[in-house]
């Protein structure tokens, strides 16, 4: 699907100041608010930006500000993990 968007020209210039690639941005930030709303999972916001692992979709969304999920049983779980390899 192809989405367009009109906007006027002086912010338009503004903003291809600040960012190059436009459409590139516009796409990121689709998806991060996606991922924050819960619409799409992580895995899906790697596809739709093309990027090709997991570690730089943890990266786009830190960057972000977007706090990735991590309960105290996830960091209990790694603990042991670490402690049974040491």
């Amino acid at each position: 699907m192809k989405v367009a968007l009109d906007i006027p020209e002086e912010i338009a210039r503004r903003l291809h100041d600040r960012w190059a690639d436009l459409p590139k941005q516009a796409l990121e930030a689709l998806a991060i608010q996606a991922y924050r709303s819960e619409v799409l999972t992580s895995a899906e916001v790697g596809s739709l930006l093309g990027l090709a692992s997991r570690w730089e979709v943890e990266d786009l969304l830190a960057r972000s500000g977007v706090p990735l999920p991590y309960s105290e049983a996830d960091f209990t779980e790694d603990l042991q993990r670490l402690r049974a390899t040491s």
